[in-house]
């Protein structure tokens, strides 16, 4: 331990992000680095090395997960940082995640949740000092194309190219097989790619340089093919040895309010990746997205999602904007049933609503709001929404039921609704056309460790298997069905 008094000495510091009115002329990464070294030297000395770091558990809680679902060795990077030892963190940080560039960017941090220090204290600035390694690893040239010595002879699919995919296809590629990456959009990444905006990450920079680097190391990749439609599950079994399913969890909740077929009501995911493509293919020249500009815009849903198109409509040039959310506002400090190690459920003021505020002069977010319909013009286009308040009811048996407050009725202008509720589960045409057996909520049923499906030689990851989840833990989940899917094809393993 470098540095025995650091989280004693230092407070927790961060580098300012770039002014919310500056940032929302532009579609650049909002985060700033540290500009002197001693800076990122001294946040990492505040970690305490303390004998059960919890930071890296991954643990699955009573109460909902704890620590790095990647387990990265936290404590031992963080003292290398400390101690100036740069190269030397990367290689340790490289063990465990195969793409911090990505967690280091957009992960929530279970790990600070779960730091010791902040039981007491501001946590350590994980994921800070992740992004911070793997950046610099980057600018000093340290990360090369590094393809396997030999190959095994096996031939690996791997459908879907979002954190799963790529995370299973470079474990199965580093054990030698030849991996095919099967992706539907017209580019890689999946999630990473569309789901998430580039001033989040950044998509050139940041996510196309995996991707290059992975195709340099011999993966391939092929876009524009649904499998299930342009390609076959016949074809692709008869081509490959194993086949590994990471496709996501893309089937969006709608709101089937009255009025839901008005013309502006649409669902985030379809605005956000609209938005991307336009912005990598023109800058947003060539009009093919749905834009939020001088349109009263009514934001329906209140996660990472939600902020993500609060955030772009700003950008757009709305007019005026409003975020509802039909859960009530989160207390400021934890609950008591909401204990140290598990995840904080507190009240966070994101980029997207500190964006909103600057421009408008107030957070954006309404609670305990119901829409009851919408409503559309002569011609069909979105100009209203009707909503109401709600609170939230125990009955005898426990269970928890909405009530609505009579007399709260709202009428609210609106010409663009954008649903963020979160999903329901994988799309089935990949599904149906293997004909596997799905867990209770519509998952792809296959035990995690295993990652075995009911089809001999097929595997699934990520969001399929599990439902809408984290990137860290998609990138957990392809690393362990890269494994056991090696272990199939060879009949042992060495893959972590």
């Amino acid at each position: 331990m470098g540095k025995p008094t650091g989280f004693i000495e230092y407070p927790r510091e961060l580098p300012a992000d770039r002014a919310p009115l500056e940032r929302i002329g532009d579609w650049k990464e909002f985060h700033l680095h540290f500009r002197q070294e001693a800076q990122s030297r001294t946040q990492g000395a505040r970690c305490m090395e303390c004998g059960i770091p919890f930071c890296m558990t991954g643990k699955m809680l009573p109460g909902g997960a704890s620590g790095c679902p990647v387990n990265n060795l936290i404590p031992e990077w963080n003292d290398m940082i400390y101690r100036g030892l740069w190269k030397e963190a990367y290689e340790r940080l490289r063990m465990t995640n195969n793409f911090p560039e990505f967690t280091g960017r957009v992960c929530p941090a279970p790990c600070e949740g779960s730091c010791t220090l902040g039981l007491s204290e501001p946590a350590v600035t994980i994921k800070l000092n992740e992004v911070t390694i793997i950046d610099k690893a980057f600018e000093q040239g340290w990360i090369q194309p590094s393809p396997p010595e030999t190959r095994s002879g096996r031939k690996v699919a791997v459908v879907g190219s979002g954190p799963a995919g790529l995370a299973c296809a470079d474990q199965l590629n580093k054990a030698g097989h030849e991996v095919t990456v099967y992706e539907r959009a017209d580019r890689i990444g999946g999630l990473l790619m569309y789901g998430i905006p580039n001033m989040k990450l950044d998509k050139q920079a940041v996510v196309q340089r995996r991707v290059d680097l992975m195709a340099a190391e011999g993966i391939h990749f092929v876009t524009g093919m649904e499998v299930g439609k342009a390609i076959s599950t016949a074809q692709l079994r008869q081509d490959f040895d194993a086949i590994v399913l990471c496709a996501g969890a893309t089937q969006a909740r709608d709101l089937p309010a009255p009025g839901r077929e008005a013309d502006g009501v649409h669902l985030a995911m379809e605005f956000l990746t609209l938005n991307t493509r336009s912005l990598l293919d023109s800058d947003l020249e060539d009009g093919r997205y749905i834009s939020a500009r001088d349109k009263d815009v009514v934001v329906i849903g209140g996660g990472d999602t939600g902020t993500d198109c609060v955030a772009t409509s700003i950008r757009h040039g709305c007019r005026s904007l409003i975020q509802l959310e039909i859960m009530p506002r989160l207390p400021d400090e934890r609950a008591a049933t909401n204990p140290w190690p598990e995840w904080p459920m507190i009240y966070r003021v994101d980029y997207g609503q500190e964006e909103a505020e600057a421009l408008f002069g107030a957070d954006p977010r309404e609670y305990l709001v119901s829409t009851r319909k919408f409503v559309a013009d002569e011609n069909g286009r979105l100009k209203a929404i009707h909503t109401i308040s709600v609170k939230w009811e125990q009955d005898a048996d426990g269970r928890m039921n909405l009530v609505e407050i009579p007399g709260t009725e709202k009428v609210l202008p609106a010409q663009l609704v954008l649903l963020a509720m979160g999903f329901t589960g994988p799309e089935k045409t990949l599904i149906d056309a293997l004909q596997l057996e799905t867990d209770p909520r519509g998952n792809v049923k296959a035990e995690y460790g295993s990652h075995a499906t009911s089809l001999e030689g097929v595997f699934a990851a990520g969001d399929m298997r599990r439902g809408q989840s984290l990137i860290v833990w998609a990138i957990n989940e392809g690393r362990q069905a890269a494994r056991e899917c090696d272990r199939y094809l060879m009949g042992e393993t060495f893959l972590p």
